[in-house]
């Protein structure tokens, strides 16, 4: 494993993505800083977010959903069902980690779960080889 490969608190979406593992991070143009920072070449999704700009996630202290009232929500539902079909993690999941763990040892998990066995990157959640050294994922 790559020891300068790290993760933090801003790359942690409130739905319970980690942006340090999206394709649009990672990539080397117009890359993104994740969701909770704003620049003017954000993606319509990501600016326009539901989650993001929920009214009732302005009122949590911890920025996470999984202190809101109506965790799970529909919405953060279907994107869960979607991530968990499609890309190999579960939102829901990640977040009642995040707030049984805590931060700091979620982040120090997620550095072992998305990084590279061959060469140590961090490998994208949204594809299954490393964009690196192309080793195919499980």
């Amino acid at each position: 494993m790559n020891p300068a490969v790290s993760f933090n608190k801003t790359l942690l979406a409130p739905c319970g993505i980690n942006c340090g593992t999206c394709l649009a991070y990672l990539r080397e143009k117009n890359k993104c800083p994740g969701c909770r920072i704003d620049f003017d070449n954000k993606r319509k999704s990501c600016t326009h977010c539901t989650i993001k700009n929920c009214e009732h996630l302005a009122k949590q202290t911890s920025e996470f959903c999984y202190e809101c009232e109506l965790f799970p929500c529909k919405r953060l539902k279907d994107i869960d069902k979607r991530y968990r079909i499609k890309y190999r993690t579960g939102l829901i999941q990640n977040l009642l980690t995040i707030k049984e763990s805590g931060i700091s040892n979620y982040l120090q998990s997620e550095v072992k779960r998305w990084s590279c066995p061959d060469c140590g990157s961090i490998t994208s959640v949204h594809l299954y080889y490393c964009l690196k050294c192309k080793h195919e994922l499980n």
